[in-house]
């Protein structure tokens, strides 16, 4: 049967629980919705489950019909947001090396978080004029992104999971890895070697493997950290500079749509 898309996921508010999805709409962004939303600390700084693991506590729900947002926590009632708010108070923001603009997502949400987090914080917005650049090195002109990491897109295989997991004492599930499109019917790996392909009708490029940091350490469901699979990748998925990689970042050269059960056609 060849490649199929196994599994599509979405994460609105960047470091928080991420939505399986069925069908998804691909922008120049990636997902629909995806890391459109962020939590800054009290100056502008970008707050992942790199610092705070127990950002997988936070729920995310999409309700399509209200248009809205839903954040929900153990010990908070559930907050509210427009899905894609138009107003707002504008405030520079930082994600990595990029300062962006951002909208602020109203003193109700900055509570809220705040009070998650014991520490003061914001929710902010990439409204859709903003234009954050793909890294000039691994882009073309034009690609840009949300508040992802680096890339629009992230793919992995089960098949390489499967692999992994043969090499641990206690499998993993995927979402450890916080991919955007799970494919499978590969061989282990051989997404290293992809740079173009077709996720049903959407064309997209593959110009760099990821590399991997503490959250895949980090249990998605309770936020405790442990070593893998970190240390086992060390001994088989180190690269020259040191890092260790699952996984393949992409960049979507047209819109259009995805589905679960799609065929992924390798172009290159």
């Amino acid at each position: 049967m060849g490649a199929l898309v196994r599994a599509l996921f979405v994460y609105p508010v960047k470091s928080c629980r991420g939505i399986a999805l069925d069908r998804a709409d691909v922008e120049a962004r990636g997902l629909r919705h995806d890391r459109r939303w962020m939590i800054v600390d009290g100056t502008g700084m970008f707050v992942t489950q790199r610092a705070e693991p127990r950002l997988t506590h936070v729920e995310v729900a999409i309700d399509e019909r209200q248009a809205t947002l839903v954040l929900s926590s153990p010990d908070q009632r559930p907050l509210h947001l427009p899905l894609e708010p138009r107003e707002g108070a504008s405030l520079k923001v930082r994600v990595w090396r990029d300062e962006v603009d951002a909208l602020h997502a109203g003193d109700e949400a900055a509570r809220w978080m705040s009070a998650f987090l014991g520490a003061p914080a914001s929710i902010v917005f990439m409204p859709d004029a903003v234009e954050r650049p793909v890294r000039p090195d691994f882009a073309e002109p034009g690609d840009h992104v949300s508040f992802a990491d680096a890339f629009p897109l992230l793919v992995t295989t089960t098949d390489s999971l499967d692999d992994l997991n043969a090499r641990l004492d206690q499998p993993l599930p995927m979402n450890r890895f916080r991919p955007n499109i799970v494919v499978g019917g590969c061989t282990p790996w051989e997404e290293d070697e992809w740079r173009r392909a077709r996720v049903g009708a959407v064309p997209v490029r593959l110009p760099k493997g990821c590399d991997r940091c503490v959250v895949t350490a980090t249990d998605q469901l309770t936020g405790e950290r442990g070593v893998e699979p970190l240390r086992a990748m060390a001994s088989f998925r180190r690269r020259t500079d040191g890092k260790v990689y699952f996984g393949v970042n992409a960049v979507p050269d047209a819109p259009g749509t995805i589905a679960v059960g799609d065929r992924v056609t390798v172009l290159e």
